[in-house]
């Protein structure tokens, strides 16, 4: 593929905005489209609008389309553009309505000689590239635990939601589908497949129909435990509660990095009290470290280079499977043993 790459897009709603922003700040790319069924919506994007994706992909033959919708539009929006001859897609988390509908869209995309993408941008945030980066020289010895706290503080009383993505209130499954997933990943990215789980979850504001807070124990590769200890009700210390959306601690033989809630990561070595800076605080501009460009950059070096790219839908299935896994855990009260990817 060669540039400039031809890009549309299916989605106009909240959350789209980081997705727009960021195409059109890739020399590389050339954005072609919106569609969405509010047609306002897609016009409001200031690109040819459509709300008939069918005749969009027709009319512009993008090279890729990003796919910004919630999960329960996946599987027939993917059927649509495969049906169009479209190779590349992106397409937002949580992926699919089910593994099985993860895994039946997959095989028609293989079969059509197509990639899709989950857009999981977690894993691109500065600070977890900068955590991996420590980890892999060792700054903290031998990794023993990682801790992350969810605390956004966006979850409470009757109307949690409604301004910003009303459709969280009716998810039977919200806190691990919808959000604990990209720790799933991001835990992934930075300690390997997890090989157990145990979840204890609940639901604390009754106005929404899924879970808002639990914890989550994943027993990783070589010993190393990390805990997801999630609670969209509370918040914790930072300018913007969305930035990192939480605090995290990884602790090994050798030291601790803290991850604060303006992005910035400190060291402090074992038996010590001073802290170091490892990654200064966040000034990226859009949503969490800017990690929706970073994700769309790397898609676009990969396309054009020929080189991997991260998240193909067929390896992140191991993330649902792992969710299931979570649910399951709750339901049940036990520690599930995790069979290979």
């Amino acid at each position: 593929m060669t540039a400039p790459i031809k890009v549309a897009c299916v989605g106009a709603g909240y959350f789209s905005q980081f997705h727009y922003a960021s195409w059109t700040s890739i020399p590389e790319v050339n954005l072609v489209a919106s569609c969405n069924r509010d047609i306002a919506k897609a016009q409001a994007t200031g690109l040819p609008a459509y709300d008939n994706l069918s005749l969009m992909l027709a009319e512009v033959t993008p090279d890729v389309l990003d796919i910004i919708l919630p999960p329960i539009a996946h599987a027939k929006t993917i059927r649509v553009a495969l049906d169009a001859g479209v190779k590349t897609l992106i397409c937002q988390k949580p992926f699919c309505q089910s593994l099985a509908e993860a895994k039946d869209v997959i095989a028609l995309a293989e079969a059509a000689g197509a990639t899709i993408i989950v857009h999981e941008n977690f894993r691109f945030q500065p600070w977890y590239r900068a955590l991996k980066a420590a980890l892999d020289k060792g700054v903290v010895g031998t990794p023993q635990q990682l801790t992350f706290r969810l605390r956004p503080g966006d979850g409470q009383g009757p109307d949690a939601y409604l301004a910003r993505q009303p459709y969280f209130r009716d998810m039977p499954r919200f806190l691990v589908h919808e959000t604990a997933v990209h720790w799933v990943d991001t835990f992934r990215y930075l300690l390997g497949d997890p090989e157990a789980v145990y979840a204890d979850l609940r639901r604390v504001n009754p106005s929404i129909k899924g879970e808002d807070a639990g914890y989550i124990l994943f027993d990783h590769p070589n010993g190393v435990r990390a805990l997801f200890d999630g609670n969209r009700n509370l918040d914790h210390s930072a300018d913007n509660h969305r930035r990192t959306m939480g605090e995290a601690l990884l602790e090994g033989t050798e030291g601790t990095i803290t991850l604060h809630g303006d992005g910035s990561l400190w060291l402090r070595k074992f038996g010590s009290e001073q802290k170091v800076c490892v990654q200064p605080a966040d000034t990226w501009d859009g949503f969490g470290g800017n990690c929706v460009h970073h994700l769309q950059s790397h898609v676009i070096s990969g396309l054009l280079s020929q080189t991997p790219i991260e998240n193909v839908a067929a390896s992140y299935l191991r993330v649902i499977e792992i969710e299931e896994a979570i649910y399951t855990s709750a339901s049940t009260g036990q520690k599930l043993k995790l069979g290979p990817p």
